[in-house]
């Protein structure tokens, strides 16, 4: 199967890797070298920032109404 290209910006995965603590590993090994934990904890954070941008979305577009 062939790979696809990632949904997530480098800016975005370099600030997640570091805000969980293993950015040193990405920049030792690069991202093949993370754990698989550590991945869908990256993925989880992710969708928890993108459901809290989207709530924010959301709450402004209530208050401009």
């Amino acid at each position: 199967m062939a790979r696809r290209n990632g949904i997530m910006s480098s800016r975005l995965k370099e600030e997640i890797a570091k805000e969980l603590g293993f950015y040193d590993v990405v920049q030792r090994e690069g991202w093949g070298g993370i754990r698989a934990r550590d991945a869908g904890n990256m993925v989880k954070r992710a969708i928890e920032m993108a459901e809290q941008s989207l709530a924010q979305q959301a709450n402004q577009n209530s208050i401009n109404k």
